[in-house]
């Protein structure tokens, strides 16, 4: 597997630990890993707190992300999917969207290159979140 989505699963992991949804993230730029971060929401209490949200962040000002590569445990929703395209990030990489389908036809309208791993880890972890936690994970996709 791909080491930068090996660090994904593994903030996806720090966030399902810390009590909150198993969803990671880390942002790439010349082959070095200069963000990650994972989904804070219930920790924080904070509804933005999305693992792609909480990844760029924590980049900081980069000044360009146009050669950057977002990777995602799970397809990014409108909200990530929107911070992508306003940064002009051009390519994302997800762990899987069979547990989400996100807004990868929005990216794709957008120019930006994404691509499915359907990694069986990311689908497991995700799954058994939702089914062990149906209410924080309705409210996290905007569907309470």
């Amino acid at each position: 597997m791909d080491k930068f989505m090996q660090s994904a699963i593994e903030e996806a992991r720090k966030g399902l630990e810390e009590g909150g949804i198993p969803i990671g993230s880390v942002l790439v730029k010349n082959g070095e890993i200069i963000g990650r971060g994972h989904n804070r929401r219930v920790q924080e209490n904070d509804p933005l707190a999305h693992a792609e949200i909480d990844c760029i962040r924590n980049a900081g000002r980069i000044g360009r992300y146009d050669d950057t590569v977002l990777y995602s445990t799970l397809m990014p929703c409108y909200l990530c999917a929107g911070a992508a395209v306003q940064f002009g990030i051009k390519r994302v990489i997800v762990g899987e969207s069979g547990n989400f389908e996100g807004a990868s036809v929005f990216m794709k309208e957008h120019g930006i290159s994404v691509t499915d791993l359907n990694i069986e880890e990311c689908r497991k972890m995700m799954s058994n979140f939702i089914k062990e936690n149906p209410e924080v994970w309705n409210e996290d996709i905007g569907e309470q």
